[in-house]
């Protein structure tokens, strides 16, 4: 048994304390919190240096009552694992926090419309003001559109219209932009192994790939789908390096690009000098493989911030449409001129 006495708990700073650190009154106090625009910037900085040194946490469910305003974002995901959709519902997470909302998530094993259904009512509960969906898959965005969410529903990545409440990056402009880099390194057949056509950026990205190729006056080759995934990427390299007919290849993601590169080294196919490969996604690990994947950057951070900035001005009663972000090309050591041009 502990010889210590118990220390008595500090009692938390409630606004009364604020108030009389502050020499103002409870109601000021009150307004600053709440973000009114009458309080005098001079007493606005008061209040909050008082609040800071004394550690005040506003009482949200208080709050809540006086500005009938929850600051709660819902976030509707997938638990799929995948680097891209997980990477923006970190971002919009962040975002979300950085913006002084709170947020709330809904990870789904599969998007149905029982399930997307449910999670809109998991979350009604808790009285969120606006739903965030990432939504990839085809079959998700036509659910997210046929449901009656009954407050702003905003899609993220699965719409490549840049219409509506909906924010994303131009997959199409990414993967024009990596085939049409292949094509001015003198690759006429250029192969692609895409995702899976169920999802709506898989589309997109075979659509651009095919708008560039045709724009060169080139047929699109062969079509490769995939999954995602390095195992699936190593299957196809397999065959892609049994056949020996492509010059170069632009894979969907890099996920599946590393497993294409692992199947050219065991066929003895040096990558760039016998075969040039582009990645899509550039995910942390791209700049280090062996060779360094050239690939299409993503910025999630600003898919984040964008997805929160649409969800603020839909709640302040403003509609926008947000373009497409646009993707980058970013050039490393997979990819060298066609051997006829060097």
């Amino acid at each position: 048994m502990s010889s210590h006495p118990l220390q008595p708990m500090t009692p938390k700073p409630v606004m009364a304390d604020v108030a009389r650190l502050a020499g103002v009154s409870h109601q000021t106090v009150s307004r600053v919190i709440n973000g009114s625009a009458s309080i005098r910037p001079a007493t606005k900085a008061r209040v909050e240096r008082a609040i800071a040194e004394l550690g005040y946490r506003p009482n949200t469910a208080a709050r809540a009552l006086v500005t009938r305003r929850s600051g709660i974002i819902g976030i509707v995901g997938t638990s799929s694992g995948l680097y891209g959709p997980s990477s923006i519902q970190r971002s919009v997470q962040e975002a979300a926090r950085a913006a002084g909302y709170f947020s709330s998530l809904v990870p789904l094993a599969e998007v149905t419309e029982e399930e997307l259904r449910d999670a809109l009512e998991h979350l009604a509960r808790q009285s969120v003001e606006a739903v965030v969906m990432i939504a990839a898959q085809e079959d998700a965005l036509a659910v997210v559109h046929s449901a009656d969410a009954g407050l702003p529903l905003i899609v993220v990545e699965g719409d490549l219209s840049g219409r509506g409440l909906s924010v994303g990056v131009d997959q199409i402009d990414g993967a024009r932009q990596a085939t049409q880099h292949l094509i001015d390194l003198g690759h006429h057949a250029v192969d692609h192994v895409s995702g899976p056509m169920s999802f709506t950026e898989a589309k997109g990205r075979r659509t651009g790939y095919e708008q560039a190729m045709r724009a060169a006056g080139l047929h699109p080759r062969e079509h490769w789908e995939g999954d995602w995934t390095p195992a699936r990427g190593y299957e196809i390299g397999r065959e892609l390096a049994r056949r020996g007919e492509a010059s170069a290849v632009f894979v969907a993601n890099d996920q599946m690009a590393i497993g294409v590169l692992h199947a050219f080294a065991e066929a003895g196919l040096a990558v760039p000098d016998d075969i040039s490969v582009v990645g899509f996604d550039d995910i942390p690990e791209a700049g280090y493989l062996n060779p360094a994947l050239t690939t299409v950057r993503q910025d999630f951070q600003a898919v984040g911030r964008k997805a929160i900035d649409l969800v603020t001005a839909t709640l302040g009663g403003l509609t926008t449409d947000v373009p497409l972000l646009a993707p980058e090309l970013i050039v490393r050591d997979s990819t060298a001129p066609h051997e006829e041009t060097r």
